[in-house]
């Protein structure tokens, strides 16, 4: 039995790739959402607030999501690597996996953060259905801008890190598909066949 043949049977969990997709595509959503709301669109306009909203609503979904994911992970053993593939592709992988589970928790938090202590003190209120509450810590604070500014530059640049990494996933899967041909991409993608040698 090949190697792309073992990968093929060996797949993720069908709750794994549901929600690694459904937490893909809300990054993505964010991170075009984020662009729009801050560098494109007027900061007065009334769809950049309608935006600012769902931004929040999604970044707690992803957050409560990311957190199913990981528990998830902790408690189903994922398939293995192929073994013939290098160790410091593993360890890379390893290291991807977690630095990805890292960004999906603190993005999420810092933007939390962010909006618990800011100074305008606007409620959350997911989807415009569910009153979400503000990180209780910053009550205390008196001079609420620099403690807003710095998570703000906190979420930036987590969020900057998290296309890079996305990034380097997307191109590291193509190539195993494509080059390596080895069935890793195969493992989460629904219906995806590893290609034949």
């Amino acid at each position: 039995m090949t190697t792309a043949d073992l990968a093929a049977r060996e797949r993720y969990s069908r709750v794994a790739q549901a929600l690694h997709w459904i937490i893909a595509l809300l990054i993505i959503g964010q991170v075009i959402g984020g662009v729009a709301m801050t560098k494109v669109l007027p900061k007065t306009d009334a769809l950049t607030f309608e935006i600012y909203q769902l931004h929040k609503s999604f970044g707690i979904t992803i957050l409560l999501l990311s957190v199913a994911r990981l528990g998830w992970r902790l408690t189903h053993r994922p398939p293995a690597l192929p073994a013939e593939m290098p160790t410091w592709q593993k360890r890379v992988s390893h290291f991807t996996h977690v630095a990805f589970y890292g960004f999906m928790i603190a993005i999420p938090l810092s933007g939390w953060a962010m909006v618990s202590v800011s100074p305008y003190n606007i409620p959350t209120v997911l989807f415009e259905v569910i009153p979400w509450p503000h990180l209780p810590f910053w009550e205390g604070v008196d001079d609420k801008k620099p403690v807003e500014a710095v998570f703000k530059q906190v979420h930036e640049l987590l969020g900057l890190a998290m296309v890079a990494l996305l990034a380097l996933h997307i191109g590291a899967a193509l190539k195993h598909h494509f080059k390596d041909r080895d069935g890793v991409l195969a493992r989460m993608v629904p219906g995806l066949h590893p290609p034949r040698a």
